[in-house]
């Protein structure tokens, strides 16, 4: 990947040296022009240093060397990438205005383009801010929807840059090949409720994140996408045909029936293991000096059915451990004749559940281990689909 980061005048700014260097861990070559007013929230240095390369803040380019320094990027560069993009940068993009290096370099640009608003939410919904994105949008280029919290002028709202392995992992969705095209790709997510009367269920803390950011990432991958969803408060991902239930009964009910035909199935879903036997008609009033007791029965073992299933497809089971993470993957990996499990420690709370990140041990039928770093589940989720691929038959 051939990448010219633009960096404008946003206290984002100073993110712009970890991008740098997410980028070329991810393989890319990255050229980087500051506008004047990001250079007085970051150093042309340290940017330099992490990049490798010069950086261009003069539109004039350097009398010694000769040449046209904005043309001869544009030859090279296959990625315009901005971030942050001030309102400022956004408005001269819109209009064609070029009067600094990164906003001449962009006129001169003829590939793909990609920009991370970044600013105050009063700012990023102005209506002429929202037109000039509007703008861009029509004119093909990708606008990442900026994070919502707490930002640097201490208001909370819609304006936060997106962290850099997220903006790594959108420029690496552009680059990708759609790998996954014409697959037909099974994935569950969510936890199960198994009702105690009408009122109560037993379930688990399952958020759904990763099943959804699998779903998501085969979609641009080319797959086609049926997700069997639990109840969670995730949007539906754009593209994907999904099915919501509430019982590991009902789950099974909905994987079965979408099983034919499905050549990858990925169980993310945390099903539970156990239902009551007996589910109360009216809710169990609490009665002094009455203790409760309930009897549970074993729910159906729906990653054992697909394993087994004429034609078997490409499986992929989970394992969320709070001890012993590996041995207890590999036992299951065997147990339930998957062909890749994904383990995670949901003890440590920072990629349980519920978290945005996640952190994965991938161990294959063969043996072969593959620990994915802490990241959001959006990059976690393609490096899994990275190994599933890796792995499917060759037609």
């Amino acid at each position: 990947m051939k990448v010219v980061l633009g960096v404008s005048g946003g206290i984002a700014a100073y993110k712009a040296p970890e991008l740098v260097r997410r980028l070329r861990d991810a393989g890319a070559d990255v050229r980087v022009i500051l506008t004047p007013n990001a250079a007085r929230f970051v150093s042309p240095l340290s940017l330099a240093t992490v990049s490798e390369h010069g950086v261009i803040l003069d539109p004039w380019g350097d009398p010694q060397k000769g040449g046209v320094d904005h043309i001869e990027m544009a030859r090279w560069a296959e990625l315009l990438l901005i971030a942050p993009a001030t309102a400022n940068i956004i408005a001269k993009l819109a209009v064609g205005i070029a009067d600094d290096a990164l906003s001449t370099y962009a006129v001169a640009h003829r590939q793909t383009i990609l920009i991370a608003p970044a600013m105050n939410t009063f700012m990023l919904l102005h209506p002429t801010v929202q037109q000039n994105l509007a703008a861009l949008r029509a004119r093909g280029v990708a606008v990442m929807e900026p994070d919502e919290g707490l930002l640097a002028c201490g208001d909370e709202g819609a304006g936060r840059m997106p962290d850099p392995p997220a903006i790594v992992e959108r420029v690496q969705d552009l680059f990708r090949s759609r790998d996954l095209e014409g697959r037909s790709v099974l994935i569950t997510a969510g936890p199960t409720r198994e009702p105690i009367d009408p009122v109560r269920f037993v379930s688990n803390r399952s958020s759904g994140k990763m099943g959804y950011a699998l779903a998501d990432a085969a979609r641009r991958r080319g797959a086609r996408v049926t997700l069997v969803s639990g109840p969670t408060s995730l949007p539906p991902p754009p593209g994907v045909a999904i099915v919501m239930v509430t019982t590991a009964d009902e789950m099974r009910g909905a994987v079965m029936s979408a099983l034919p035909g499905s050549q990858i199935v990925i169980k993310a879903a945390a099903v539970a293991d156990y239902a009551p036997v007996a589910v109360a008609a009216q809710k169990i009033k609490k009665e002094d000096g009455r203790e409760l007791t309930l009897t549970f029965r074993r729910t159906p073992d729906i990653l054992g059915e697909i394993a087994a299933a004429k034609p078997r497809p490409f499986v992929v089971a989970f394992a969320a451990e709070t001890e012993a993470v590996e041995e207890h993957a590999r036992e299951k990996l065997v147990r339930k004749n998957a062909d890749l499990i994904v383990a995670n420690d949901v003890a440590d709370r920072s990629i349980g559940f519920d978290s945005d990140q996640n952190e994965v041990l991938v161990i294959g039928r063969d043996g072969q281990t593959t620990r994915i770093e802490k990241a959001p589940k959006s990059v976690v989720a393609n490096r899994i689909l990275d190994l599933v691929v890796e792995r499917l038959p060759r037609d």
